[in-house]
């Protein structure tokens, strides 16, 4: 599922636009499956699936995949349905320069949210 993140994100010209001034490289870990996820001015260039020797990214967020698949849920569950409500019930961890995080938040909830399964508002 994660590798469809590229197409639906680069599909939506509104979320590209949001991410015009974001250029980075981050490392999304569920469970035991780890991806690397590059883009470069709100578009994504490309999503690498692990395992890495030594991944360079400018920070990580970490979950496991009972989370996740919540998360994914066509309508999530209130406390599953936002990335910040997983940071604070502490089953995501942000790791690393989380300026970028911080600063892009509403990119990242969007385009993480497109992987939520079909009929899910866009």
């Amino acid at each position: 599922m994660i590798e469809t993140l590229k197409e639906r994100v680069n599909c939506d010209a509104g979320l590209v636009r949001r991410g015009r001034f974001l250029t980075t490289t981050f490392l999304l870990e569920i469970g035991a499956a780890v991806w690397l996820i590059s883009i470069h001015e709100g578009r994504i260039v490309s999503v690498t699936k692990g395992p890495f020797v030594m991944p360079s990214s400018s920070f990580a967020l970490r979950t496991s995949e009972a989370e996740w698949d919540r998360f994914c849920e066509r309508r999530p569950p209130p406390g599953s349905n936002d990335l910040m409500a997983l940071i604070k019930r502490r089953v995501l961890k942000a790791e690393g320069e989380l300026q970028i995080f911080m600063a892009n938040l509403r990119y990242f909830k969007e385009a993480l949210g497109k992987l939520r399964r079909e009929g899910a508002a866009a």
